[in-house]
């Protein structure tokens, strides 16, 4: 899609001549690049002759796609307005920065957090515009500066005046406690609603509402480490409820924001509790070795830090993102450490709070994960009926992932009844929630059952299954 400009776009002619581009390499280039993010971009040498000579604008994440192209060519940065491009869409790197010093972090933040509110109000914003796109390599330089430098030597802040002359709000311990609160409430509606109820969405506008004017206070050493590891629950609250509602390139924004702001708190375990959830997002989108790096990242900073029980999860996820890459040996290896670990908590531990949800049936559910994407149904069958031993009333999404997990399983041991029987279940669950990461669980099983299309019970999931699959986003 693309808008006119008036006249034809000479300084991008000028640029591509100064690079050596043709139009159908620039073209190429630029749908490679888009295809790393996610995107699936299908422009040719007419698409840039019509950006040149008409001056057309490309909408989305285009413009800065192709000011990627050719500063790889240059072997420079190349802004937009050298190409032509400055008034494109608001760009598409805010959020994807980890600045090394403690007021750029907060700016990082806070830009994010507006920007979110934004893309609401105009039914999408950047966000729509970049549907789908995601770009693993975009956590390297967050993980790398977190293993390093895992914590600020201090955060205290005297905030300017504001606009109005006034001064900053002085920021205390209650405020920190109601960031704290808010993110202990979204936390179970996300686990019982989903990440696209309408309660777990209210958490973007806590962030811009309540904690932005926070950060952006006045606050000394000790208040601003719990400020900020306040901030990053939410944050990562946010990134993983934008996860589970298919907004990719959204959550892997929050989730960088949400580990710099861990950094700022001199929070190593909740710092590795982000880097977790990173790995899991990567292993979702199908990439398992950056997987395994950020969980063995987690892992490594927080021996003798974090608790057996914490780094048990942090194993955990690291076992998923080994199967998820075919590693059967590693993948086993990382689930008996993680159940080792598990095994050595103890109730009087001094775990976490966002680690609440983390028990031997959590761990079930996961491990039932691993050998799902393993083909070992024997043992997806084995851990699922753990995992589904419990009551469900607080994790009701988890619930259901854990049915249809258990109906693949029953389907690759060719038991055709069960595995219906498991998926009609589910897909009552399903229908109590708002989760898009479910409904691609759904979406997997049916196809899953394709060869047995005319078989009746498979008839009646798939209609079963209609109203989940067509309902609006």
């Amino acid at each position: 899609m693309s808008r006119e400009q008036r006249g034809p776009n000479e300084k991008l002619g000028a640029v591509l001549a100064l690079a050596g581009m043709s139009n159908a390499g620039l073209a190429r280039r630029v749908n490679d690049l888009g295809a790393q993010r996610g995107l699936t971009l299908r422009y040719d040498k007419t698409s840039v002759a019509r950006w040149v000579s008409k001056g057309m604008v490309p909408q989305g994440a285009a413009p800065h796609l192709i000011a990627a192209a050719i500063g790889q060519k240059l072997g420079r940065p190349v802004p937009l307005h050298e190409i032509g491009l400055a008034d494109a869409d608001p760009a598409p790197e805010v959020g994807l920065a980890f600045p090394r010093d403690v007021g750029a972090a907060v700016k990082s933040a806070t830009e994010l957090y507006r920007l979110d509110l934004a893309g609401r109000r105009a039914g999408g914003g950047i966000w729509q515009s970049l549907a789908g796109s995601f770009a693993v390599s975009a956590y390297a330089t967050p993980a790398s500066r977190w293993l390093i430098t895992p914590a600020d030597s201090s955060v205290a802040r005297e905030a300017a005046p504001s606009e109005g002359g006034s001064p900053r709000q002085r920021v205390g311990h209650a405020d920190v406690r109601k960031l704290k609160e808010a993110a202990e409430d979204a936390r179970r509606w996300d686990s019982k609603y989903g990440g696209g109820d309408w309660r777990s969405s209210m958490v973007p506008e806590c962030l811009r509402v309540e904690a932005a004017p926070l950060l952006l206070g006045s606050y000394s050493d000790e208040v601003g480490r719990a400020l900020f590891g306040a901030s990053a629950e939410l944050t990562r609250l946010a990134g993983w409820m934008a996860f589970d509602t298919g907004q990719q390139e959204a959550a892997q924004r929050y989730y960088i924001q949400a580990l710099r702001l861990a950094r700022a708190a001199a929070d190593v375990p909740l710092g590795g509790y982000v880097l977790a959830t990173m790995s899991l997002q990567s292993t979702y989108r199908g990439f398992g070795d950056e997987g395994v790096d950020l969980a063995q990242a987690a892992v490594e900073r927080n021996r003798g830090l974090a608790t057996a029980r914490t780094m048990s999860f942090f194993r955990l996820v690291e076992a998923r993102a080994h199967a998820r890459a075919g590693d059967a040996q590693a993948a086993g290896a990382a689930l008996r450490a993680a159940e080792g670990w598990l095994e050595r908590s103890r109730d009087g531990d001094a775990d976490p709070q966002w680690l609440g949800f983390y028990t031997y049936d959590r761990f079930a559910a996961d491990a039932a994960e691993c050998y799902r994407d393993l083909k070992a149904p024997r043992q997806v069958r084995r851990f699922t009926e753990q995992a589904l031993s419990q009551p469900t009333d607080e994790f009701v999404r988890s619930h259901g992932l854990r049915l249809i997990v258990s109906a693949v399983a029953e389907l690759e041991s060719g038991n055709l009844d069960a595995a219906c029987e498991q998926g009609v279940r589910a897909l009552e669950v399903a229908g109590r929630i708002s989760s898009a990461r479910t409904t691609e669980y759904v979406r997997d099983l049916l196809h899953r059952l394709e060869p047995y299309g005319d078989e009746p019970r498979v008839v009646e999931l798939r209609e079963r299954a209609r109203p989940l699959l067509t309902a609006p986003a």
